[in-house]
């Protein structure tokens, strides 16, 4: 869910510069309101302002689920013009920039989660940068509008985009006039660094503990707590399995407060056409994307010590008889060269049923573990190919 203040949406995360002991504009609103925390060792807390604070945090997660993650970055469900220009105005209520940026960056996540490319994935950059971290980067962080068009034809969202913190002040404005400082500050600003914190936690959390159903070829996992305290946001392996649903606890008893709002909505005709997984999806008997085929044979076939099995191989095919004629046959190949050392019997490299049993303890279950089990394989064997004969060059694809 959320957003990277850091990275530009298609930038090269492996020939990105960072100083993480710079802070750029962009994060000062977020240590603004963090700061201003602390007043309420002058303004008081009491229950009423305590209570005030819950609600607005729950209100504004809904909002934010709802608006900025559910239909904004992934159009899952539809509204008329003015709908959407009244939920981006409360989504910046929330403080977390523009509504056309987090679209924009949530979308890049999605299309390179959990890769070098991420800009915010635990993996590559450790959990404290994926949860907060990213805020004090000054690596880039403008990102790719061009990913957007549906939604950069409006001006009206252009136009909040950019002023992205007017709502936010405005809604602290109404919280002062209401409460005083003390509502400002408790109700307000403390539901607000709240609601920070419950939607980075979705970057951080999620992408490192919970459990996975579905195969996705990133690391997201549903997460109960998370999905309590987020309004439905935690059942995030479900989500991306399937990004186009409205509703992300696809079991009944996964709770989901974000889409029983936008169904009651719908029975008002304020949204319509929420989107609804498959059940072959649900049910996880849907065969993968290529695309997902391909990123989780290599993090399968990468699991494989192929430098060691190189080396094995190096002392064992000299030995063998038929050994110059295959060479013969392998270099003259080309590209096919995987294809005819697959052919030989070689006890150090992996056999597909080898890739097929691995792949069953390591990801969730799927339909398409027997593809991808034969890719890594594949992959496996071009690499060999290309180590034991460098004249050769690797298959493409």
């Amino acid at each position: 869910m959320t957003h990277a203040m850091s990275a530009t949406a298609g930038g090269d995360a492996a020939t990105e510069d960072f100083h993480d002991d710079i802070i750029y504009p962009a994060a000062i609103p977020f240590l603004i309101a963090h700061l201003a925390c602390f007043a309420a060792i002058w303004t008081g807390v009491t229950a009423q302002a305590l209570i005030v604070c819950g609600v607005a945090y729950v209100v504004r997660m809904i909002i934010v689920t709802a608006g900025y993650h559910r239909y904004f970055s992934h159009r899952s469900f539809k509204t008329s013009r003015v709908g959407q220009f009244i939920l981006a105005a409360l989504c910046q209520t929330s403080a977390q920039r523009g509504v056309l940026w987090w679209a924009a960056i949530h979308r890049h996540h999605h299309k390179h989660s959990d890769t070098e490319f991420d800009i915010h994935s635990p993996k590559h950059r450790g959990f404290w940068f994926s949860h907060v971290g990213w805020i004090f980067s000054p690596s880039k962080n403008e990102p790719d509008y061009d990913t957007i068009p549906d939604l950069t034809q409006y001006p009206e969202l252009v136009w909040l985009d950019d002023h992205p913190y007017v709502m936010a002040v405005l809604a602290g404005l109404v919280f002062w006039l209401i409460g005083g400082w003390q509502l400002l500050v408790v109700g307000f600003l403390w539901s607000t660094v709240l609601l920070y914190h419950g939607s980075f936690m979705i970057n951080s959390v999620a992408h490192v503990m919970g459990r996975q159903r579905y195969v996705t070829g990133d690391d997201s996992k549903n997460n109960w707590i998370l999905a309590f305290f987020t309004m439905g946001e935690g059942w995030h392996n479900n989500h991306h399995a399937y990004q186009r649903s409205t509703r992300q606890g696809f079991r009944w008893w996964e709770i989901d407060v974000t889409f029983y709002t936008l169904t009651v909505l719908s029975w008002l005709r304020v949204v319509w056409d929420l989107g609804k997984p498959p059940v072959e999806v649900v049910r996880n008997e849907h065969r993968l994307g290529r695309a997902t085929i391909e990123k989780v044979a290599h993090q399968l076939a990468a699991s494989v010590p192929t430098d060691r099995i190189a080396s094995q191989l190096r002392e064992a095919l000299p030995h063998m008889p038929q050994f110059p004629e295959v060479r013969e046959k392998i270099l003259s190949a080309g590209t096919q060269a995987a294809a005819l050392l697959g052919e030989l019997h070689l006890p150090h490299v992996p056999t597909v049923e080898d890739l097929k049993q691995r792949a069953r303890h390591t990801y969730a279950n799927s339909p398409s573990l027997d593809e991808i089990a034969e890719r890594a394989r594949h992959i496996i064997l071009d690499s060999l190919a290309v180590d034991l004969f460098p004249e050769i060059q690797p298959a493409a694809g």
